[in-house]
């Protein structure tokens, strides 16, 4: 299911310089963070809509920065948004079932953390994430 050849387009400055693909989210009150959990409304973050999309939550008041995504598989999936290689940050790869880092060795990741590509040496953590009531409940411990 995976395709670890599939990759994001991206030019070699966005990758050299670790630019993201991913934005943060528009209404950037649509999630909390408090007591090791992050809670993000579904109504409030239209990005997580459709398949294949995603968000990063980076903020002061969060000890680690998270990348979302509406996985391919329909489910959503949450991850430490920090490459084993390097720490750049993950970008979901629409239509290939992964993630990759943004940087030039395009370490790609399946959804539940496996290393498939890559310059990295290890799999990443994927985070507990619960849907309820439009909701989304993401254990960070």
């Amino acid at each position: 299911m995976a395709d670890p050849q599939k990759t994001l387009k991206r030019n070699f400055f966005q990758r050299l310089l670790g630019k993201p693909a991913t934005r943060l989210p528009l209404d950037e009150t649509c999630w909390k963070y408090a007591d090791e959990e992050i809670v993000i409304d579904l109504d409030r973050a239209p990005e997580l809509s459709q398949p294949g999309r995603g968000i990063r939550l980076e903020s002061d008041c969060c000890p680690e920065r998270v990348l979302v995504i509406h996985g391919d598989d329909g489910r959503f999936h949450a991850f430490p948004n920090r490459c084993t290689h390097g720490k750049r940050r993950l970008d979901p790869v629409p239509g290939a079932f992964t993630v990759q880092c943004c940087s030039i060795g395009k370490s790609t990741f399946d959804y539940e953390g496996n290393l498939l590509a890559g310059s990295a040496k290890e799999s990443i953590a994927p985070l507990a994430v619960e849907q309820t009531e439009g909701k989304l409940r993401i254990k960070l411990s």
